[in-house]
């Protein structure tokens, strides 16, 4: 009977980390459970060449963002997203995301996970997630030098 109920047990935890009945911490978790909105950098360039209201939240890391951006884009140095630092930045520029009803076009070093969990975070905030994008293949993939500050 001792075996039994010890193989059972072993199964009952196998099964609730099989199945992900663990509890969920992070946002990288939230930005999981979230399909994403994108644009691309020929409609992001489309935006900025009709003058549309946009913005673009740039989260690159500070190296990146002196290397390279682009024209018109909110620095703040948020990438990775992943500390409670991270997010102070995001919170830090808030009341001007909130105070607008404009597009948000996240740009990351590669639109990847730090965008995604940009997104999640912004979603957790309050802001609409039909205003919410993220720029496709990031910072690398912008192929629009022209539009670029150095």
């Amino acid at each position: 009977m001792k075996k039994f109920c010890l193989v059972l047990a072993v199964l009952t935890i196998f099964a609730l980390l099989v199945t992900g009945c663990t509890k969920k911490e992070n946002n990288e978790d939230a930005a999981a459970a979230v399909e994403f909105n994108y644009r691309t950098a020929e409609e992001v360039k489309g935006n900025i060449e009709n003058n549309d209201d946009i913005i673009l939240l740039d989260i690159q890391p500070e190296e990146g963002w002196n290397e390279h951006h682009i024209k018109g884009a909110m620095a703040t140095h948020a990438f990775p997203v992943e500390t409670d630092e991270d997010k102070a930045k995001l919170d830090a520029v808030m009341s001007d995301l909130e105070a607008s009803e404009n597009p948000i076009v996240i740009v990351c070093p590669r639109g990847g996970k730090g965008a995604e969990r940009t997104y999640a975070y912004l979603l957790e905030k309050g802001i609409k997630e039909e205003r919410l994008f993220i720029l496709e293949k990031g910072q690398e993939g912008w192929p629009y030098d022209e539009l670029l500050e150095k």
